[in-house]
């Protein structure tokens, strides 16, 4: 990639990039990606300072900018990040700032962490109702892209009628199939029934073909 030296066509870059998401000038320059070696396997990893924009990014949009954030993921293998929040412009300037000379890929998301973590705690909340109905829920996550909270079941059609019935059709709820869960801790006690597996609501993801960064010293 090469650094865009026109301010004309960097503006119209720019405006053809806000439709649909929008990229930091650090995408413009060519990235090598990093790897780490462990014993005899090589892996990639997150370099230093996309790992500190990235934390920069996450906890002000936690916090002053939580109406847009939704989440993040590492791109390890084209050394980048990606953004997901509601369109806001305050928050786009804030990711402008943070993001110095690495690449930052901002994409356009249905809802915000804060709303979905909303939904996921309602959820939560009422399994045991959802139980005693004999609804059964294994997983409940809300997504890091902001498309909303998955929620996985045995049996799709009826989870999706009875929650879409109470929570209303335009409810962010994503239904999956997903059997129940069995903790391993109880999975061999007669008596002990197992619990959904809930998610904290993370917010942040490494991209589904790349592992992240092994821990120091690791």
């Amino acid at each position: 990639m090469h650094w865009c030296r026109s301010p004309l066509r960097a503006v119209l870059l720019g405006a053809a990039l806000m439709t649909g998401g929008w990229a930091t000038a650090g995408c413009e320059f060519a990235r090598t990606p990093v790897t780490v070696t462990m014993g005899r396997h090589v892996l990639p990893a997150t370099p230093p300072d996309l790992e500190a924009v990235m934390a920069r990014i996450e906890s002000g949009g936690r916090a002053e900018h939580a109406a847009s954030f939704a989440g993040l993921e590492v791109d390890q293998q084209n050394v980048r990040a990606i953004v997901h929040r509601v369109p806001d412009a305050a928050f786009d300037d804030f990711v402008r700032q943070v993001a110095g000379k690495t690449c930052v890929v901002v994409r356009d998301a249905g809802h915000s962490l804060r709303e979905l973590t909303g939904w996921h705690d309602r959820l939560v909340a009422d399994l045991p109702d959802w139980t005693a109905r004999g609804v059964a829920i294994s997983t409940v996550a809300a997504r890091h892209d902001g498309a909303g909270v998955e929620v996985g079941a045995p049996d799709v059609p009826l989870a999706r009628a009875a929650l879409l019935g109470r929570y209303g059709s335009t409810a962010p709820l994503i239904f999956v199939a997903e059997g129940p869960v069995v903790p391993l801790a109880t999975a061999d006690v007669p008596g002990v029934a197992s619990s959904p597996a809930v998610s904290s609501s993370p917010s942040r993801l490494s991209s589904p073909a790349v592992p992240p960064s092994p821990p120091p010293g690791g």
